[in-house]
């Protein structure tokens, strides 16, 4: 297996979606990284990453000592934020430093080495990774992990449905009258076949929402989790114990990580979707990872596990530019072959 040396800049917004997808491909290359929350300030913060003219005075005084040499050999960046100073550091590295840019920075994708980016995107190019879903780590051990930190979920009745909760966004309306809904089908099919409900929200969750299900819970085996106040998140026990996972529609990152785990997936549509979060839902669809909320029968399936993949890739890229093993100039980038 090809060997990378040098550091690894994952670059991200406060976004969690954008920290996991850029975090799992770094973890994939066992590089020693380091992991830099970057804002750029207006007006680089409304153009980004179009305007890079002014290098570091995009950042606020207290980042820009974060963001100084020696620069990394790889950099990592999942966001519209973070496109920005990946596309700084491909000039500023003087072709020394791989430029992995996660999402479609909506500009040309030759500005950066590496673009990865979801199927429903429709970017294409030389450069272009493209995958069914987003990046994250969820694999065996993971799951197996989680199954430890939350033994007490084995003594639940089966099936362990859990039950993933995102948030409201553009064209998509999850409010209390949405859970509320989907909270009492999930309710009769329990009452049908027994078992237990594990309930999750997000940060993306609105409390009123999450408030309002908590007498429509109070009787059913299983949980409701919403934040700190119920202790600590029991996210990666949930998706390790469950035999079904049920998904709101909203999200590209949970139903990607939902589906990754091997069990039926499921989700709730009340409306129609925004086109390209339909287009995603669609290619799951056709893959047979996704199902509706009442859809009969569903059986476990071939979990959708996409960054080993993609890791692959980026490493041949990266040999493939800097020469590898072939005897070209590696410009102060090291490789080498297990």
């Amino acid at each position: 297996m090809l060997t990378l040396h040098g550091e690894c800049w994952v670059i991200t917004d406060s976004a969690a979606g954008n920290q996991r997808q850029a975090l799992a491909l770094a973890e994939h290359l066992q590089l020693p990284r380091r992991h830099l929350l970057l804002e750029p300030r207006a007006p680089w913060s409304w153009l980004a990453p179009r305007l890079i003219a002014g290098g570091r005075l995009a950042l606020p005084a207290s980042q820009r000592a974060w963001f100084a040499p020696p620069w990394p050999a790889v950099a990592i960046g999942c966001g519209r934020a973070a496109a920005l100073f990946t596309r700084m550091l491909r000039p500023l590295g003087e072709g020394r430093c791989h430029t992995v840019q996660i999402l479609d920075p909506r500009i040309e994708p030759t500005l950066w080495d590496t673009v990865v980016v979801p199927r429903h995107d429709e970017l294409h190019g030389a450069n272009v990774l493209t995958t069914l879903g987003s990046l994250n780590t969820v694999d065996d051990e993971w799951l197996a992990d989680g199954r430890d930190a939350c033994p007490q979920f084995e003594a639940l009745p089966r099936p362990r449905v859990g039950v993933l909760l995102g948030g409201p966004r553009r064209g998509i309306a999850l409010d209390a009258d949405y859970a509320s809904a989907l909270i009492r089908q999930l309710l009769a099919r329990q009452r049908a076949e027994g078992g237990s409900l594990l309930v999750l929200g997000s940060r993306r969750t609105p409390a009123a929402l999450i408030e309002s299900l908590r007498p429509l819970l109070a009787e059913v085996p299983g949980l409701l989790w919403a934040g700190r106040d119920d202790g600590r998140n029991p996210y990666p026990g949930v998706l390790g114990w469950a035999d079904r996972l049920v998904v709101t529609p909203d999200s590209v990152n949970m139903l990607s990580e939902a589906c990754a785990v091997g069990c039926p997936v499921l989700t709730f549509i009340r409306a129609p979707l925004p086109p390209k979060i339909a287009r995603f839902h669609q290619t799951l669809r056709d893959a047979g990872l996704l199902h509706d909320l009442d859809a009969p029968g569903t059986a476990a399936q071939r979990p959708l596990r996409e960054t080993a993949r993609v890791a692959a890739l980026v490493r041949e890229r990266i040999e493939a530019t800097r020469g590898g093993l072939r005897g070209g100039n590696t410009g102060g980038f090291p490789l080498s072959r297990e």
